[in-house]
């Protein structure tokens, strides 16, 4: 596909690396921090192979995915995948849920990121300091990424390097620790919860699409994202399994614990280790919002140039090439939901809405097949439509034990974005 006369504005500076920091930071937020202990409350000394699971769904998924990259070069990841093949209606709802989550989790990530350096500034614990800092930071991050792609993606290099060093530190001493015959003769869960359990602990999975979605600043899209986004998730899999195997091997009681990595950090390395490890969960924090704010503005870019949104959302700032106000947007939007505390119930959707997109973007690949050729060297993945076709069977496993809840949400977002849709696409808007 010929990318858009807007997306020849934008700059294409993100590399191999960049492409890999955004996937890996898409994912490895507050989730892996946390999940250990509901893992082990559920699961016992079966929980690594619920996270080996979970590592091999998703894997599937980005396969899939991967493939489906290979054929764009534009903005939008899944909302150009699912446009293509179904036309503009589903392409601007699925970029919609995605928006609406992405933000709710910036708002929420910034309550949390604030809270974690509370014990640091006590003044932080609560009332108008509170607020202002969660404004402030989501502001600064703001500013950040609208200065241009590569300030916001060197600020994000630095926090990377301060997330992951804490993380490789716990799995090099802690991997002597692992217990392989107690996780071997584990016993398995009874088949009705298995699939719940896998549901919650997707989450510390999901983000890796993030790395799709800014294709139209990434040098040589087609080839470089897929490779990359397939190699990140396999590294982020193997991982979040060595570290359970650590977890319930060393703190088979972390169960209860509401900071399970840290607790287990101060076993393996004393109050030194609880420390780093407690840096690099506001680092991961901090990473994963910063990761959202750089990529959400692409998602309603992308939508106003596919006019499903206003034209003002597609304005590309003439010296730093970035959508300048998507970005604006997107972090007083921000802001608004984490000042307001109302940001809560959407944090509920993140895990629906992405198993949702997935799904839509699976089913998306044949129709693509169809209407696009294939390229010499383009990725493919073996079998043909085998492993989307077990992706899909396992996205949608997994959605079956939704709650009515997020159901219920999903639908009022889905609702409102029709409306929002027939208003922007209507004739005599587009007249006008």
């Amino acid at each position: 596909m010929t990318p858009a006369p807007a997306d020849s504005l934008l700059r294409r500076e993100i590399g191999k690396i960049g492409i890999a920091t955004i996937a890996m930071n898409g994912v490895i937020g507050s989730g892996i921090f946390a999940l250990p202990a509901v893992a082990i409350a559920k699961a016992g000394a079966f929980s690594p192979w619920l996270f080996l699971l979970c590592g091999i769904l998703i894997l599937t998924v980005a396969l899939t995915l991967a493939r489906t990259a290979s054929f764009f070069e534009a903005t939008g990841g899944p909302i150009v995948y699912t446009t293509t093949a179904f036309g503009q209606f589903v392409g601007f709802q699925t970029g919609l849920l995605i928006y609406v989550s992405r933000v709710a989790a910036i708002a929420a990530s910034a309550h949390l990121l604030v809270s974690y350096a509370a014990p640091i500034w006590p003044l932080l614990g609560s009332g108008a300091p509170k607020m202002a800092a969660v404004a402030g930071y989501i502001a600064l991050a703001t500013i950040l990424n609208a200065v241009g792609v590569r300030a916001g993606m060197a600020v994000l290099y630095l926090l990377s390097i301060l997330k992951l060093a804490p993380l490789l530190l716990l799995i090099l001493i802690g991997f002597p620790q692992i217990e392989w015959a107690t996780v071997a003769g584990a016993e398995a869960l009874p088949s009705e919860t298995l699939g719940s359990t896998m549901l919650v602990l997707m989450y510390a999975f999901i983000g890796f699409e993030f790395s799709l979605i800014n294709a139209g600043e990434t040098r040589d899209a087609r080839s470089a994202i897929p490779l990359t986004l397939v190699k990140t998730v396999s590294a982020v899999a193997v991982a979040y399994a060595l570290i359970q195997l650590i977890a319930v091997s060393v703190g088979p009681d972390l169960g209860s614990s509401e900071t399970p990595l840290v607790d287990l950090a101060k076993t393996l390395m004393g109050p030194i280790g609880a420390l780093i490890l407690s840096l690099g969960v506001i680092f991961s924090v901090g990473g994963g919002s910063l990761t959202s704010l750089l990529t959400a503005p692409r998602l309603t870019f992308a939508l106003s140039r596919d006019g499903t949104l206003p034209k003002w959302f597609g304005a590309v700032n003439e010296r730093t090439h970035v959508p300048v106000n998507s970005i604006l947007f997107c972090g007083v939007f921000s802001i608004a939901l984490a000042v307001s505390g109302q940001f809560i119930w959407l944090a509920t959707l993140s895990t629906i809405i992405r198993l949702l997109s997935y799904a839509l973007c699976i089913a998306a690949l044949p129709a693509i097949e169809r209407k696009l050729p294939s390229e010499p060297g383009q990725f493919r993945i073996p079998g043909g439509l085998v492993i989307p076709a077990i992706a899909m069977a396992l996205t949608l496993w997994l959605l079956t034990h939704s709650t009515f809840q997020s159901v219920a949400i999903t639908a009022a977002v889905i609702a409102s974005g029709s409306i929002i849709f027939w208003f922007c696409t209507r004739p005599q808007n587009k007249a006008s």
